[in-house]
């Protein structure tokens, strides 16, 4: 009889294997999702981007959206390829690189010989999909530190509304890398 119940515990556990539906891996895409306008930036000053702090809740690889007042509800089969933790300080550096200049931005710490006028290090705040599930709302703060001291550090506050016109994933995750676009012009806007 054991022989019988585990024979038929083993195929219904093969059968809700295969029978769930296959996961779905989304992207935050390298290329801007806009213009890649070259800002004039100060007298060359390079920058180093430390560390990209993210609150603990993105700290996951399923897609999230708003449920109730205060819930999270993750997206059944729907995944991000890369953890956020990676892609959002890669992606940062990219857009401020392609913004100020391809030497004008390095993650820290930079290599031997690269001098940098300005340290800037970002906290993201909220990244996530709006209520309605129609966009995106990402706030952040971010500082520019002079690494000599000789000046005071700058500190700003920035919150991004990005809308989609759908709330699928697909539209989420476009929604989330137009926010952090967005969110590299303001840096880069808002240090000048």
């Amino acid at each position: 009889m054991p022989t019988r119940l585990l024979s038929v515990a083993l195929l219904l556990l093969v059968n809700a294997c295969s029978s769930s539906p296959p996961v779905q891996l989304y992207q935050l895409r390298a290329d801007p999702p806009g213009p890649a306008l070259q800002i004039t930036a100060g007298a060359g000053e390079r920058w180093a981007l430390g560390a990209v702090q993210l609150p603990e809740y993105l700290d996951r690889d399923a897609l999230l959206r708003p449920s109730g007042q205060a819930g999270l509800t993750a997206l059944t089969g729907h995944r991000w390829a890369e953890p956020l933790r990676d892609a959002v300080p890669r992606l940062l550096q990219q857009d401020l690189a392609r913004l100020r200049g391809a030497d004008q931005v390095w993650r820290a710490p930079v290599p031997p010989g690269v001098v940098v006028g300005r340290q800037l290090r970002v906290e993201i705040q909220q990244l996530e999909a709006r209520a309605d599930g129609l966009g995106v709302v990402l706030a952040a703060r971010w500082m520019l530190i002079d690494p000599s001291g000789k000046s005071p550090a700058q500190v700003f506050d920035g919150r991004i509304e990005v809308p989609s016109a759908e709330a699928t994933p697909d539209a989420l995750v476009s929604a989330h890398r137009a926010a952090l676009w967005q969110l590299a012009q303001d840096i880069q806007r808002r240090a000048d």
